[in-house]
């Protein structure tokens, strides 16, 4: 495979990285130049509400999507938000990663987190992980992930503590029948 946009990587378990340990990682972008991703199953012990009143925007604190906890998208740029979102057009700055799936990074979808305007589906993160040119394929190669295509279902349905073993159970895999070793025939 050539391009890893739009799939999920589950990290194996030999992963031991405190950022990447157990995690779930939806590509954004993968081209020549490298790889961007979002971490979508580390939660932050904060939540929207908190983010949102820091930031000093008016928000529904008694709403579902005010209650959700933050997550850490990943070590690059962690003061900067990315909404991973369902299809919702109107927003500054938007791009489609798929018919199923945005990512926002402009504050007006943040205004609209707790409102009747919001996105169906999101997952708020700080921070992003990347990756230079030929590195992601080189940790491939190493046995650091598994990859998957993108399903909303893991996404958006499952808890983050459900995320890893559900992407991994999605493959017909059971994470306890992993190894954390690497082997090559």
């Amino acid at each position: 495979m050539d391009n890893f946009q739009n799939h999920l990587l589950i990290a194996m378990p030999g992963l031991d990285d405190p950022m990447f340990k157990r995690s779930v990682t939806y590509i954004c972008e993968h081209n020549a130049e490298g790889a961007m991703g979002i971490v979508i199953n580390h939660p932050m012990p904060v939540k929207v509400t908190e983010l949102l009143s820091q930031l000093q925007i008016e928000h529904d604190i008694e709403s579902k999507a005010a209650k959700a906890h933050v997550c850490a998208g990943g070590p690059v740029q962690s003061d900067r938000g990315f909404v991973l979102h369902t299809p919702k057009d109107g927003y500054t700055s938007s791009m489609r990663l798929n018919n199923d799936l945005m990512v926002t990074t402009s504050r007006d979808i943040l205004e609209k987190l707790t409102t009747e305007e919001a996105p169906d589906k999101f997952i708020l993160a700080l921070g992003y992980a990347g990756w230079s040119a030929g590195q992601l394929e080189k940790e491939m190669a190493e046995n650091s992930w598994l990859m998957i295509p993108a399903d909303n279902n893991i996404i958006f349905e499952l808890s983050h503590a459900e995320k890893w073993q559900g992407a991994a159970h999605a493959m017909g895999i059971e994470v306890w029948q992993l190894s954390p070793e690497a082997g090559h025939a």
